[in-house]
């Protein structure tokens, strides 16, 4: 059986850290928590569960504090968790049996991420795998019989277990402020923090985060270096920041190009709400509908599930299409009780 230690950076987290240890701390053989400033009751629930327990000075980088706990580990695996995640009964059981089976050439266990959207999270999925357990101390062996070389890829293992993220909270404000303070530095924001900074702004952003980030994203779409997601997701910021602004000569600008690149949910909308806010039901509803039914959502999936329809309902009210407007709202209905 493979030994594990789990991994965790903390903050304030006192209304979920003892729900999240409950679920897990008898499935590990050493636990590692590592406070980044709280000011709650976080370190006292910590210290019930484990003597592992260090402080560490923040320094505005999830990485750093993550390696710092990962530093701290002595056993086999590593599991990183976060304190708003939980194992249920039936993933406990199949945490049990990893641990009795895992083949210990594995170096990534993947499992199921199972995520709740009601707090604004930027994970526009329902469930989707994600590395959760590492090996701590990797081996590098020869591969091939015959011009052997050094096997540089992990070895990755896709799991059955499921962990829910219950949040209690939005943490959307302090990671924009985040990448807003990247930017400031001069740091080089990845393809991915892009994609993540995107998404934040559509999902938990006000209108001041938007006005500060747009000019970063006007600048990745004149990027030759960027790619053309990246460019369709700076697109629709600009868009945005130039509607908020009443600049309607850029949003057109941002608006168009957004089209070109084969459209998006986000675009339309933008579209609609431009011609809402003018009182051009019609227009608006046009673009809202396109939103719903004819384009894919590529940040935030409001923009293609409840909001266009919601917007939809109120423009077919304004022009008395009593009929659309109950039908539509029929179907939402039917989409929430899905859900």
């Amino acid at each position: 059986m493979v030994t594990v230690s789990l991994c965790m950076i903390v903050k304030n987290e006192e209304q979920v850290l003892a729900r999240c240890l409950d679920s897990v701390a008898d499935l590990m053989d050493e636990i590692v928590i590592v406070d980044t400033g709280s000011s709650d009751q976080t370190k006292e629930i910590a210290r019930r569960y484990t003597d592992k327990l260090y402080d560490y000075r923040w320094k505005d980088n999830f990485a750093d504090a993550r390696n710092f706990s990962f530093s701290k580990a002595t056993m086999q695996y590593i599991y990183c968790a976060d304190a708003d995640e939980v194992l249920d009964e039936t993933n406990r059981e199949r945490f049990r049996q990893l641990k009795q089976v895992l083949d210990e050439e594995v170096e990534i266990v993947q499992m199921y991420y199972c995520n709740q959207l009601q707090y604004n999270t930027v994970y526009n999925y329902d469930k989707e795998y994600r590395p959760k357990l590492y090996k701590r101390v990797r081996n590098f062996t020869f591969i091939d019989p015959i011009h052997e070389v050094v096997r540089t890829e992990p070895l990755v293992f896709d799991s059955e277990i499921e962990i829910m993220h219950l949040p209690v909270s939005e943490h959307g404000a302090r990671d924009l402020l985040g990448f807003e303070k990247m930017i400031r530095e001069g740091q080089y924001v990845s393809k991915r923090l892009h994609n993540m900074y995107a998404k934040e702004l559509y999902i938990a952003g006000t209108k001041e985060h938007v006005l500060r980030a747009q000019p970063f994203f006007e600048q990745t779409v004149k990027d030759e270096n960027r790619s053309a997601d990246e460019v369709q997701e700076a697109i629709c910021v600009a868009a945005r920041g130039a509607r908020l602004s009443g600049d309607s000569e850029t949003f057109f600008k941002y608006a168009l190009k957004g089209i070109a690149c084969e459209g998006c949910s986000e675009i339309c909308c933008e579209l609609g709400d431009y011609y809402f806010d003018k009182k051009d039901y019609a227009e608006a509803a046009l673009w809202y509908s396109n939103a719903a039914f004819d384009t894919e959502c590529i940040l935030s999936l409001r923009y293609k599930e409840q909001y266009p329809i919601e917007k939809l309902i109120v423009c077919y009210e304004a022009a008395g299409n009593s009929k659309a407007a109950e039908e539509l709202k029929r179907q939402l209905g039917g989409s929430d009780e899905e859900a």
